[in-house]
C-alpha cells in the first residue's frame, strides 16, 4: 500500500467484480444499440478502460474535460475545458465518471449534452457519494456508494497524484 494512504476502501478485485456487472448490464440495457460512451478526463479513464472491455455492444468513445476541483475541494465553478468531436444530436450518450459528489459538475454536464438533442442521455460512474449531495443528481448505473472521505487511486487523483494506484484508497489527512 502507498505510503499516502491511511486505507484501501475497494481492492482491485472487488473492482473488476463490479465493473463486469456494470458492463453486462449496459450490454442488455443497450443491445442492438450504437452506444457512445462520453469518459469525463481525466478521473474516469482507468474505469472507462476497464468498463469498455465489459461491454458487449457496439461502442464509440468521445471525451470532454471540465474543470470544477482545486486540490481536494469543489471550487463551484464548472468550466468545459475539452468538448466532444461531435454533438451528439440522436445518439445514446452514457457519461462514464470517476465519482458523483456534490453533483454541480454532473449537472452542468447534463445541461449541455440535453441541448444538443440525443436520442437517450445516461449516467455511470464507478463511485458515488450521495451523501455530498448539492443539486440532485443521479447515475443510472453505479459502481460503488461510499462515504464523504476523500479518496485515490483508480484513475482519482490528488493534484495529479495517486491515479495510477490499482486500488481505491483514503488518502491520509496530513
Amino acid at each position: 500500500m502507498h505510503p499516502d494512504i491511511s486505507r484501501v476502501l475497494l481492492d482491485q478485485a472487488a473492482l473488476e467484480i463490479r465493473i463486469k456487472e456494470v458492463g453486462a448490464q449496459i450490454s442488455r440495457d443497450y443491445a442492438g444499440r450504437s452506444l457512445l460512451l462520453v469518459g469525463i478526463l481525466r478521473g474516469s479513464v482507468v474505469f472507462l478502460g476497464e468498463l469498455m472491455r465489459s461491454i458487449s455492444t457496439d461502442c464509440a468513445v468521445d471525451f470532454m474535460c471540465l474543470s470544477s476541483y482545486a486540490g481536494s475541494g469543489s471550487t463551484g465553478n464548472v468550466r468545459v475545458l475539452l468538448d466532444l468531436r461531435e454533438n451528439g444530436e440522436g445518439k445514446d450518450l452514457l457519461i462514464v465518471e470517476d465519482v458523483i459528489d456534490t453533483g454541480l459538475t454532473l449537472k452542468h454536464l447534463l445541461d449541455i449534452l440535453r441541448t444538443r438533442n440525443p436520442r437517450s442521455l445516461e449516467v455511470c460512474t464507478l463511485l458515488d457519494k450521495s451523501t455530498c449531495r448539492k443539486v440532485p443528481a443521479k447515475a443510472k448505473y453505479v459502481g460503488f456508494e461510499i462515504p464523504n472521505e476523500f479518496v485515490v487511486g483508480f484513475g482519482l487523483d490528488f493534484n495529479e497524484k495517486y491515479r495510477n494506484l490499482p486500488y481505491v484508497g483514503v488518502l491520509k489527512s496530513s
